[in-house]
């Protein structure tokens, strides 16, 4: 995640004034990021990298695990500029949990996987302390690879469900279609160009109509025929209550690694 928004940022359209710095925990991975107007860090061959990288920076983003958000941020705290912005991409971690242990002001941010071809979907939720224009700096950031969408804080773990888990969800969806298309005879290579193409083009059919799915659906659906006794099947097997069930799941795993679970 922290390399797509990293190519977001390094996009001839944006400008980012002061420059970049990033640090990786091997000097392997530090020289794969390396790039004009990028500082890359190798912790393994300079432990103290994270203070460095923070000093001066006007934004802190956080792409570390949600373990390790709290302890990364009370190391940082005496390097931090006053102002600066902490943006944290980990779920489950609160914002009051980040303010406890620094003065800055904190958002949270919930991208998804989209990002790294510049269609993230992302999250951004502010802390007690961020202004408006630290929001809408925070939001500018994360515009670079997608859409945006600012929610409260209450919302971002319900967000989490949707959209940050998403990907998983319809990449589940492309392999089980696929496995089927494969009971029904056809090779790999067709079984994947059949349903890859199939998902990729409704999705783009869905934007650029500007109809609701529901339309849509019923447009492919006519009286009697295959479709329909499909969508029967897939009606009686209630998916509309297996996602209700499954995003509930994934929220009640969001909640234990808030309380530290």
């Amino acid at each position: 995640m922290g390399g797509a928004i990293l190519s977001g940022l390094l996009s001839p359209s944006v400008s980012v004034s002061g420059g970049i710095r990033v640090t990786n925990r091997t000097s392997a991975k530090a020289a794969l990021v390396a790039a004009d107007g990028v500082e890359s860090i190798a912790l393994e061959a300079e432990p103290d990298g994270n203070l460095r990288a923070v000093r001066g920076a006007g934004i802190v983003l956080l792409g570390v695990k949600p373990a390790m958000i709290v302890d990364t941020l009370r190391h940082l705290a005496p390097a931090l500029e006053p102002g600066a912005i902490i943006i944290s991409v980990a779920a489950g971690i609160t914002t009051a949990a980040m303010e406890a242990v620094v003065e800055n002001p904190v958002l949270r941010a919930m991208p998804n996987t989209p990002a790294i071809v510049g269609k993230a979907v992302t999250g951004v939720a502010a802390g007690s302390r961020a202004t408006p224009e630290q929001v809408a700096l925070g939001v500018a950031l994360f515009e670079t690879v997608g859409t945006v969408v600012e929610i409260p804080e209450s919302q971002i773990d319900a967000l989490s469900t949707i959209s940050g888990s998403g990907p998983a969800y319809v990449f589940y969806l492309v392999e089980e279609l696929t496995r089927t298309a494969v009971n029904l005879g056809f090779t790999p290579e067709q079984a994947t160009a059949l349903v890859q193409g199939t998902f990729a083009g409704s999705v783009d059919l869905l934007v650029a109509s500007g109809k609701d799915p529901a339309t849509l659906r019923a447009q492919v659906t006519s009286p009697k025929g295959t479709t329909e006794r499909a969508i029967g099947v897939l009606q009686e097997a209630d998916l509309s209550g297996l996602f209700d069930r499954a995003t509930a799941a994934a929220l009640v795993r969001a909640r234990e690694m808030a309380a530290g679970a």
